[in-house]
Order: structure tokens, then C-alpha cells, then sequence
């Protein structure tokens, strides 16, 4: 899933929750999925109901958090963590972590940080360059590690 649509990701997640609920053999990425999955009953009704969650529109007009995003952005950070890119990230989330007190409140800050440095990225008119936006990541991640 390299360059997955927004139906392939939303595909991906009503599967993984579908064969966690048929008790099926899960990939390694997909038994990544269900951890964060597991720790949102909130998004289960939508994973539930894979015409419903192809079919919604999830808008910050209409107060409403898009479930397929935030999974996603678990599972990159999942991906980054495991890695240690950019480098440091490792280190940082455990400082970040110790303070949240628990992981999934780290990354759900980790997630904060990790959205501000793909908006800016995006809205600069500057060449995206991967080492500064590294610096940057890790400098939101030690911002709210020490807060």
C-alpha cells in the first residue's frame, strides 16, 4: 500500500476489523492496525460497515474526525518508531511517552505534531526538504515531552 486511495485505506481497516471479528490470520501490518484499532471502540461502528465508511465524508465543518485518517496516522508513527526515522524519533517518543504516561496518549501528541509538520510542508511554496522537516517533527516531539 504504497499509494493507497482513500477507498483502499478505508477497505484495509473494515477488513482488518472483519477478520479480527471472523478470527482470522492477520499480517504483521494488519496486527499493527488492530492495536490501535482495539484502543477506538469509537471508529468500530464505522469499520463495522464498509459501505458506510466508503460512502461518508468526514469534514471538520461537521465536527467530525475521520477514523480512516487517524488509524493511518497510528500506523505511520508505528512505521517511524520502528525504524527510528527520523532519526531520534525513538528517543523522543519514550521521553514523550513517560510524560503522557502511557503510549497511546504519546501518540495521539506524537500524531499532533506529525499533522502541524505535514501542513506547513504543504503549505510552503519552499521545496520539501526531509532533514529540516525531521528537525521540526523532533522539535514539536521534545516541545511537548518537556511541557
Amino acid at each position: 500500500m504504497f499509494n493507497p486511495s482513500r477507498d483502499d485505506v478505508r477497505r484495509f481497516f473494515c477488513a482488518v476489523w472483519r477478520k479480527h471479528a471472523e478470527g482470522s490470520v492477520l499480517t504483521p501490518l494488519e496486527a499493527t492496525a488492530l492495536k490501535w484499532i482495539a484502543v477506538h471502540p469509537e471508529y468500530h461502528a464505522w469499520l463495522a460497515d464498509e459501505a458506510r465508511a466508503l460512502a461518508e465524508d468526514f469534514t471538520v465543518e461537521r465536527g467530525q474526525t475521520n477514523p480512516f485518517l487517524h488509524l493511518s496516522m497510528h500506523l505511520a508513527l508505528e512505521e517511524q518508531l520502528s525504524i527510528d526515522q527520523p532519526p531520534g524519533i525513538v528517543a523522543a517518543f519514550h521521553r514523550l511517552a513517560e510524560r503522557a504516561g502511557d503510549e497511546h496518549g504519546a501518540a495521539h501528541q506524537a500524531m499532533e505534531c506529525l499533522g502541524e509538520i505535514v501542513w506547513s510542508a504543504q503549505r510552503s511554496a519552499l521545496p520539501a526538504d526531509a532533514e529540516s522537516i525531521g528537525a521540526a517533527y523532533l522539535d514539536c516531539l521534545r516541545r511537548h515531552a518537556a511541557q
